[in-house]
């Protein structure tokens, strides 16, 4: 199991998130997401998702299901007592250099709410750059990318454990993986 603690900009608690991933076959896994806010002591999110791995292509494609405590989703507003979502994402990745340390990436997700009536969308593109042993024993990853739905340009760093994400919109978090 992945965990982590989390804080955002925009949220006034730490948050633990844990995910799982259990292998159905070689290409394909279902994976388990949920996060607990520390302030209210209440689960935040919980997601199922099965995903499959297209070797050939450097894709995924997963579909599966999400339960949002939160009035908003990414940015698009529910309506309160709508909380199941039914969700798609994809992703593919082409490799810039021969070695695979910089990558171009393309993906996108679309969520729908259980009546399938409101649907938001949420896309882009981003370099990712891997630097293994920037210092001894320090992997560094760097991102540059835009979100074209939101028409916001983002940026992450990552350092081992630690990661930061900010937006040119202003917001922001930090992630610690355990």
């Amino acid at each position: 199991m992945e965990t982590s603690l989390r804080y955002g900009g925009d949220s006034k608690a730490l948050k633990i998130h844990a995910k799982q991933k259990l292998e159905i076959d070689t290409n394909t896994f279902f994976q388990i997401r949920g996060e607990l806010d520390t302030k209210s002591g209440q689960p935040n999110s919980l997601s199922a998702l099965i995903r499959h791995y297209y070797p050939d292509l450097s894709a995924t494609l997963g579909v599966g299901v999400r339960y949002d405590k939160q009035d908003g989703v990414g940015g698009a507003r529910y309506a309160k007592n709508d909380k199941l979502h039914y969700t798609v994402r994809a992703k593919k990745t082409f490799p810039v250099t021969n070695d695979g340390l910089i990558n171009f990436k393309v993906k996108g997700t679309c969520d729908v709410d259980q009546d399938f009536k409101e649907r938001k969308s949420r896309g882009g593109a981003e370099f990712s750059w891997n630097i293994f042993n920037f210092q001894k024993d320090q992997d560094i990853r760097l991102r540059v990318g835009y979100e074209a739905f939101q028409q916001v340009p983002y940026l992450q760093i990552r350092e081992n454990n630690w990661t930061f994400n900010a937006d040119y919109k202003g917001r922001w978090n930090v992630r610690y993986d355990l």
